[in-house]
């Protein structure tokens, strides 16, 4: 199982310290990475995060809603009360805040959840699903929240506006609904909902894109650590704490409270204790947001998750 874990992992790893290698040797300018940003941000992960979305049946779906409320809840609990913790006892400001807290609340489902989940439930078209619901619920009902507060410190910041956050709330609900990493995968939902196909040759033609978030999107965060000293910290062990073994036994419990059983309650825990994911890191590069303690905890729940991952795939043994 270890090996399994190592295998799924190494990928990270590997393309990460491409990207972090190339900065420091300077060839890639490690200090502009905008463009690369931009093709991540708006063309690659996108095309990826539609793609999955428009070719997740509908039926899938209802069949294993409870998936999507033990994974909605258990990142809506984790990101409200992290953010809490980061924002009043760490004293951080709150667009460092909401890059550190999607990096805790969001789990690598696009890396680990097929190799990991083949391995544990099986490889059927279930387990392609329930790793397709995955990452919609994430892009859908989690990034916007970190939009919509990056979005109100910005305008604030430009001083474009005065108002009060719920005065500005319809314009940055708008503003964050509208970008291409949410707008897409909405889209892909809402075309499954209606049953509303799309042309083979669509999918056909944006699929080689989407092949390349991935790796891009873990090149581009390779970068943006080699620009950065790396330093483990209170917050940085808190945040791989809570990502590791707070969040999984929320979702646990969440399991209990709604009496879910069999391979679907092991899904539903196992996800959740995966990985943080790379969108806060990439995220906040974007808005010119520097956090090197999301970036720390990028790192390190990564290796630190060859030991917690097997530690709850045997605890949900029998579950």
């Amino acid at each position: 199982m270890t090996y399994i874990i190592i295998k799924a992992l190494s990928p990270i790893f590997i393309i990460m310290l491409l990207g972090f290698w190339a900065g420091k040797r300077k060839m890639v300018d490690n200090q502009n990475v905008s463009l690369l940003n931009v093709f991540v941000m708006d063309f690659a992960l996108p095309a990826t995060l539609f793609t999955a979305t428009v070719q997740t049946p509908w039926q899938g779906i209802l069949q294993q809603w409870y998936l999507v409320i033990i994974i909605v809840l258990a990142m809506w609990i984790t990101f409200f009360v992290f953010y809490f913790i980061t924002t009043k006892y760490f004293k951080k400001n709150a667009s460092d805040a909401a890059v550190l807290t999607l990096t805790v609340a969001l789990p690598n489902y696009a890396a680990l959840g097929l190799p990991i989940l083949n391995s544990i439930v099986g490889e059927t078209s279930a387990t392609s699903l329930s790793v397709a619901i995955c990452i919609a619920c994430g892009s859908v009902f989690l990034t916007p929240l970190c939009l919509l507060i990056l979005e109100r410190e910005k305008a604030l910041a430009d001083g474009s506006s005065h108002h009060s956050t719920l005065t500005m709330l319809p314009s940055l609900i708008w503003r964050s609904m509208t970008k291409p990493i949410v707008l897409c995968p909405l889209l892909g939902v809402i075309c499954s909902a209606f049953n509303l196909i799309m042309p083979e040759m669509v999918i056909m033609a944006i699929k080689p894109l989407g092949l390349a978030s991935t790796a891009a999107a873990l090149f581009l965060t390779g970068l943006i650590l080699s620009a950065r000293k790396l330093k483990i910290n209170m917050v940085v062990i808190v945040s791989c704490s809570i990502k590791l073994l707070v969040q999984p036994f929320i979702a646990w419990g969440l399991v209990l409270l709604f009496g879910v059983e069999g391979s679907l309650a092991i899904t539903a825990i196992l996800v959740i204790a995966f990985a943080a994911g790379f969108f806060g890191v990439v995220f906040g590069n974007r808005f010119g947001v520097e956090s090197p303690d999301a970036e720390a905890t990028l790192l390190l729940t990564s290796l630190l998750n060859i030991i917690t991952l097997p530690l709850f795939i045997t605890l949900t043994v029998g579950l």
